[in-house]
C-alpha cells in the first residue's frame, strides 16, 4: 500500500512526489469542492496513509471567493479525515500560521487561542476543526512562509522583480520563519511513516528558523543569488492588501521535535539549494 496525496502541482506536493513513490492525486481526480469524491478516492486507493497537501491559497482572492476557499479547506479535509478514520489509517493535513492574528512577539504554541484576520486563514481552521472532528488518527501540520523551486513563491518574485530593478521596498514588520517545501514534504513523509506505527498525533508546528522579515529574506535571495539589488524596510501599513497579513508568525516547533525527533530546518540552506535548482547558485 502506498501513500495518497490529494495535490499534485503544489510546491509540497511536487516536493512529495519527487522525495518518495506516492500517488498524487490531481483536481481532475479528485474534485475538492466536492466532499464525497475526496472520500470516495480513499476509498478506492485504500492507502495506508494519506496526506492533504491540496489547498485553496490565494490569500487576497479569498476574501471575494469565501465558499470556495471554505469548500476546498474547510469541508473537503474533512471528509478526507473521516474516511481514513473510518478506514483506520493516518491522516496528516498542512495547515498554515494564518490562524492566528499575529498578535504578540512569542512563537505561537499549538494550543494557543486561534483568531484567523481572514477569509483564508478563517477557512483553514475550518479544516482543522474538522479533522479533529473525524476523531481519527490525524496530524496537522502548521507551517509557513513556504517556498521552492516551482510554484508561485516569494523568491521566485523577488528574482523576478530584480530583472528590472535594482532597488525594492518590502515588508519589515511581519516576522516568520521561511520553510522549504523540500523539508516540509520530507517531514510529512516521515510522520506518516511513524504514525502507522502509531507513534504521535495532533496539531504541529513546523517553520524554518531562524525567524525574520520578509525584507531580510529578500536580502539573503539577492545575496545567495548574487544579485545586486537596494531592499528598502516598509511597515505592512506601506503595502496594503485585500487580506490582512499576521505581524508575528513565528512558530514554537518543539512539540514535533519531541514526538517525531524533526528539528527546524535552517531555511538559508533550504534557499541555497532552490537557488541551486534555478540556476543562481
Amino acid at each position: 500500500m502506498t501513500i495518497l496525496v490529494f495535490g499534485q502541482t503544489g510546491q509540497v506536493a511536487t516536493e512529495l512526489q519527487r522525495q518518495a513513490a506516492v500517488t498524487a492525486l490531481a483536481r481532475a481526480q479528485a474534485d475538492l469542492t466536492d466532499p464525497e469524491s475526496c472520500a470516495a478516492a480513499i476509498r478506492a486507493h485504500a492507502p495506508r496513509a494519506v496526506i492533504n497537501a491540496a489547498a485553496y491559497t490565494a490569500v487576497d482572492k479569498a476574501e471575494d471567493e469565501p465558499d470556495l476557499a471554505h469548500a476546498v479547506n474547510g469541508t473537503a479535509p474533512g471528509a478526507m479525515a473521516q474516511a481514513c478514520a473510518d478506514l483506520g489509517i493516518p491522516f496528516l493535513h498542512v495547515s498554515t500560521d494564518y490562524v492566528f492574528d499575529g498578535t504578540g512577539t512569542a512563537p505561537w504554541q499549538t494550543d494557543d487561542a486561534t483568531r484567523p484576520l481572514g477569509v483564508y486563514g478563517a477557512s483553514k481552521l475550518a479544516g482543522e476543526q474538522a479533522v479533529q472532528a473525524a476523531d481519527g488518527t490525524y496530524a496537522i501540520l502548521r507551517t509557513s512562509w513556504v517556498f521552492s523551486a516551482h510554484g508561485a513563491n516569494f523568491i521566485k518574485t523577488m528574482l523576478r522583480l530584480s530583472e528590472t530593478r535594482n532597488a525594492l521596498n518590502v515588508v519589515a514588520d511581519q516576522i516568520g520563519g521561511p520553510t522549504p517545501a523540500a523539508d516540509i514534504a520530507a517531514t510529512l513523509l516521515h510522520m506518516a511513516d511513524a504514525m502507522t506505527e502509531g507513534q504521535g498525533g495532533g496539531i504541529y508546528h513546523y517553520a524554518g528558523r531562524p525567524d525574520t522579515s520578509w525584507a531580510c529574506f529578500a536580502r539573503e535571495t539577492f545575496a545567495q543569488a548574487g544579485r545586486t539589488v537596494t531592499v528598502t524596510d516598509i511597515p505592512t501599513t506601506d503595502y496594503p492588501t485585500p487580506a490582512q497579513r499576521p505581524l508575528n508568525s513565528r512558530l514554537n516547533c518543539t512539540l514535533l521535535e519531541t514526538d517525531f525527533g524533526i528539528p527546524r530546518p535552517d531555511w538559508a540552506a533550504g534557499l541555497h539549494n532552490v537557488l541551486k535548482e534555478l540556476g543562481h547558485d
